[in-house]
């Protein structure tokens, strides 16, 4: 029921944000067209939200004769927590890094990069995959490939804001609020992504660990992905990134002063019951 809660959530921000833009920019006519586009949105968003994430990150399908290993992880997790056989797809990226997408678990896909098949262990693999099936086993999929669409939608009426706030009679006034729109959007599309993101994180660890019965496999798998990502960080958006098991941004930019996820440190801490450095030791 929350999760149902905040996709409902989601949808009705994104109709009240084009149709409040659409009058403010373009009066009763304004209003109208944002709400056909809000209601167009909102269908793409609950149906197509999780291809759109794909083919962002050019995701191929595949299946088992293309990567044995991972599908059958894949199958032995899924029948020990009851769940449909996502689809899997692989996205052509040397960084390391994976995402659960999709409307239900009857409609999900588990994408994983080149990068973290050749980095982790099977053990550590079947971690990371538990991992993302935990997030389809609690039912945030929707919520979180919702989350990005609405993020982009966020981004981009700023935009739209700013480039025809500044025209006509209403120069001044339009200006200045196209202005604060694209300055204040990214802020708010990244406060969206963090109210529904870092519990998330914690839930599915938890989820993962228990369908696997080893937590520090996913621990040891989370702390190498934390190191190779920083090293090679990987070309991600900033309205998608909360769906990925860490956080792909990397180096002191805009995007970066909002973590979608929660340190890893202290997602390791919560799966070992220690800090990472004991886990080492």
């Amino acid at each position: 029921m929350g999760n149902t809660f905040k996709t409902a959530f989601l949808l009705t921000a994104l109709t009240l944000l084009l149709v409040f833009a659409g009058d403010f920019f373009g009066g009763r006519n304004g209003m109208t067209l944002g709400l056909i586009i809000a209601v167009g949105t909102n269908f793409v968003s609950y149906f197509f939200s999780d291809r759109i994430a794909l083919a962002m990150y050019d995701a191929r399908q595949v299946g088992r004769e293309d990567l044995p290993r991972v599908y059958d992880i894949l199958e032995r997790i899924t029948q020990r927590a009851s769940l449909p056989m996502p689809k899997l797809f692989v996205i052509p990226e040397e960084s390391p890094n994976a995402f659960a997408t999709g409307r239900n678990p009857q409609h999900s896909s588990v994408a994983v990069t080149q990068g973290i098949l050749d980095l982790l262990s099977d053990e550590e693999l079947e971690g990371v995959l538990a991992h993302e099936l935990g997030h389809v086993r609690n039912r945030d999929i929707l919520t979180s490939s919702i989350a990005a669409t609405l993020a982009g939608a966020i981004v981009f009426a700023a935009r739209i804001g700013f480039w025809f706030g500044g025209s006509g009679d209403r120069d001044r006034e339009g200006g200045g609020g196209g202005i604060l729109m694209l300055i204040l959007a990214p802020i708010a599309a990244t406060l969206i992504q963090l109210a529904i993101s870092r519990s998330r994180e914690y839930e599915a660890d938890a989820t993962g660990a228990h369908f696997t019965g080893n937590p520090y496999a996913l621990a040891s798998a989370l702390e190498k992905l934390d190191a190779y990502s920083k090293r090679l960080p990987m070309k991600a958006t900033p309205s998608t990134a909360h769906l990925f098991i860490v956080q792909p941004l990397q180096g002191v930019d805009f995007a970066s002063l909002f973590s979608t996820h929660p340190p890893i440190a202290k997602r390791i801490e919560k799966l070992t019951g220690r800090p990472p450095a004991e886990m080492i030791g």
